[in-house]
């Protein structure tokens, strides 16, 4: 008789590994996946309009919840292809269906891996991909537990605000005064429980000294209340 195998445990170190996740086109997207020990939920990113995996700030504010004990799954949401003709015709950094659709099979993909199966899961999104993320919460609420939006235009989410039933922080610096008029009029529209969080004096990229900190900081406090097994 084959000697029986040990229970699976979690590593002992942070694990960082990349991913290639099939999507419903049959293409895959390059991603990193990084699991602490213990980790306790599972943060995917959708990164702004031009912007991809490889993103400076959303790298840092996933650093934080790493250090949290959160994992996080960053993934380009388009494929270099795609990408190419979206810098030429910048039209599929704006098809929140599609980055929406993309979100959803990141996310089945991750309940579906050993390492992040069994972990509650949320969005952080940063401009564009702050309304795919709240597109894709809509459409999968038994998946999607929080979403956080940075800078994010959630009012690009238009008919599907109102069916999103999981909790939303919307992050938007004091000086990005029309996203944060647009941030308003989404708020509005929403039945969800939603924050709106103003970091003051920032701007739309949080580039002033200390804006980010504040940005992870709030993401780190709203995912560790929302993303409980």
């Amino acid at each position: 008789m084959a000697a029986a195998r040990p229970p699976h445990r979690r590593a002992a170190v942070t694990q960082t590994r990349s991913v290639r996740v099939p999507v419903r086109s049959g293409a895959a997207l390059d991603g990193d996946l990084t699991v602490p020990p213990d980790a306790t939920a599972l943060v995917a990113f959708a990164h702004g309009s031009g912007s991809s995996r490889h993103s400076p700030r959303n790298r840092a504010v996933a650093r934080a919840l790493q250090d949290a004990g959160l994992a996080t799954l960053l993934v380009d949401l388009l494929t270099p292809p795609e990408e190419q003709r979206d810098a030429v015709s910048r039209e599929l950094r704006f098809d929140l269906r599609l980055l929406a659709d993309r979100l959803r099979d990141v996310l089945a993909w991750a309940a579906a891996d050993d390492a992040t199966g069994a972990l509650p899961a949320g969005l952080f999104g940063a401009s564009t991909g702050g309304g795919a993320a709240l597109v894709a919460a809509a459409a999968d609420p038994a998946r999607v537990r929080a979403v956080v939006s940075r800078g994010g235009r959630p009012d690009l989410a238009g008919d599907a605000l109102p069916d999103v039933q999981c909790p939303v922080l919307l992050l938007v610096g004091g000086r990005d005064e029309t996203v944060l008029r647009l941030n308003e009029q989404a708020r509005a529209r929403m039945t969800a429980p939603v924050e709106l969080t103003v970091v003051p004096g920032a701007g739309h990229l949080f580039e002033e000294p200390g804006a980010l900190e504040q940005v992870a900081t709030h993401a780190v406090t709203f995912f560790r209340e929302h993303l409980r097994s």
